[in-house]
């Protein structure tokens, strides 16, 4: 089956794979999850888990203005849809989600530690006071 593969950070890359689960799930990592944000018989499968095992942010999934609603984390990949199982990508699809992932990027930031609360001073106390 040809799979369009969407890597962290890399640009797309269409690849044969196996049609097996095992196939499918060593390219994103774990259980999978499926994912049908297009109006087309194309599917996103990525690591059902992957926000919860922060995995790193991949692409964002836009609505039809390009608004983006949800960030995809981890390796995911786009095949097609068939009756009752997923089939190949057809060249056109390669290339038309290759054209869109390749110039989408997510920004992200470093969390950083929480801060720990000091409790305030009293209004017009002194430091040596108790």
């Amino acid at each position: 089956m040809k799979v369009l593969i969407v890597e962290p950070e890399q640009p797309c890359r269409a690849q044969e794979i196996p049609d097996t689960l095992e196939a499918m799930q060593a390219i994103v990592g774990g259980y999978l999850r499926a994912v049908y944000p297009f109006r087309e018989n194309v599917a996103l499968l990525c690591n059902e888990e992957g926000k919860h095992l922060d995995l790193p942010h991949n692409r964002p999934l836009t609505n039809d203005r390009g608004v983006p609603y949800e960030t995809i984390c981890g390796t995911f990949f786009l095949a097609g849809l068939g009756a009752e199982d997923f089939v190949s990508l057809s060249e056109e699809q390669i290339q038309r989600y290759k054209s869109l992932y390749d110039n989408m990027a997510v920004l992200t930031a470093e969390k950083s530690a929480p801060k720990k609360h000091e409790p305030a001073a009293k209004k017009g106390a002194k430091a040596h006071e108790r």
